[in-house]
């Protein structure tokens, strides 16, 4: 394709309750979203970057400056350019794999719509749904908690994952479980504990965990690996993996039973499904985890989940799970625990421009 113009757009949509983490809280989600123009017609994409630089590195206004000042010139320059193409274009520039991400994306997107084919047919999947799965943030209490979890079953969710940190755990779990003795259960710590506390993790295995996912920091593959060698419970990995050598890596130090694929922090879909291949071949599981994307980013991973390698419930929900005004004209549904894969040429959604208007914040 020949690429004719670029356009970031900042939306900032408001969260239908806020979003505790460790990290802080969200009361809403700031989007960069990417519109490309081209010869072949035009494509979207969406940066995963959260406005803080908290879950990672990267955050919003960088990713702005990036894509403005670096990546993009690079993809305007060559007269003819495929999205196969585009990691290695903007490999000279360090890291800023979610904005990356973005723009492999919209190409991506403008080449299925002029070829009339559909994400989930590019990558060859052969399901037409996957199984549902809910992110629960921190409760003041164990009860509350419960309620909360009590609700998305309600709603079909077959699947919940629990924020975790220290003086928030155990009981909060057991509380969970007690009420609900066969849901999948698994549990995120985003880093909060560190070696000292292997005693204490050890305990997670009472409680018939699917996982649990990145309780020590980011950098530090060797306690992972030692917590591996102490838990019954699965140990998965999430901010290490950012590539598939990364992957490998943890793999090697036994740092990783699980892998959560989260094609933003990988730089884009095409790097996702050379890691979805090598996992495969080495029979490591595989969840797509989430990062409160738009009806855009979730339709895309819901196509990337309906792969073989994706064998447990990933955070794949309905839009209506953040946001009461969603992007894209038909918001994602969860229907009896499930989410149809998205069928329609690209990622299968489309954007309504009102609702970016009114949401737009640049």
């Amino acid at each position: 394709m020949r690429i004719e113009s670029i356009e970031v757009i900042a939306v900032r949509l408001p969260l239908r309750s806020p979003w505790h983490t460790a990290a802080g809280t969200l009361n809403g989600r700031e989007v960069l979203l990417v519109r490309l123009r081209s010869d072949i017609g035009d494509g979207w994409g969406e940066c995963a970057a959260f406005a803080e630089p908290g879950y990672s590195a990267e955050f919003v206004a960088s990713a702005r400056i990036v894509l403005r000042d670096h990546l993009i010139p690079r993809l305007l320059a060559p007269t003819d350019i495929a999205a196969s193409e585009a990691a290695t274009i903007m490999s000279p520039v360090n890291g800023h794999r979610m904005a990356k991400s973005a723009l492999e994306m919209a190409m991506l997107d403008a080449e299925l719509r002029a070829a009339g084919t559909s994400f989930g047919d590019f990558l060859g999947v052969t399901r037409t749904h996957v199984s549902a799965g809910v992110a629960i943030g921190f409760a003041g209490s164990p009860a509350e908690l419960c309620d909360r979890v009590a609700a998305y079953v309600d709603e079909g969710y077959r699947r919940a994952k629990l924020k975790i940190a220290p003086g928030r755990d155990l009981d909060y779990i057991a509380s969970v479980r007690d009420q609900f003795p066969a849901l999948a259960l698994q549990v995120d710590a985003n880093g909060a504990y560190d070696r000292d506390d292997l005693d204490h993790l050890a305990k997670l295995d009472e409680f018939g965990l699917l996982l649990v996912e990145q309780p020590f920091g980011e950098d530090d593959l060797v306690g992972h690996a030692r917590l591996a060698e102490r838990l019954v419970t699965p140990v998965c990995l999430d901010e290490p993996i950012v590539s598939i050598d990364t992957t490998r890596t943890a793999v090697a130090l036994g740092a990783c039973d699980v892998v959560n694929l989260k094609p933003g922090r990988v730089g884009g879909y095409l790097e996702a499904r050379r890691i979805h291949d090598w996992c495969v071949q080495q029979s490591i599981p595989l969840w797509c985890g989430g990062m409160l994307e738009t009806g855009l980013g979730r339709a895309a991973n819901v196509a990337l989940a309906a792969m073989a390698g994706f064998t447990l419930p990933g955070d794949l929900s309905a839009s209506a799970r953040f946001y009461g005004t969603d992007i894209v004209t038909e918001p994602i549904v969860v229907e009896h625990g499930s989410i149809a894969v998205p069928s329609g040429v690209g990622f299968g959604v489309e954007l309504d421009p009102d609702v970016i208007a009114r949401f737009r914040v640049d």
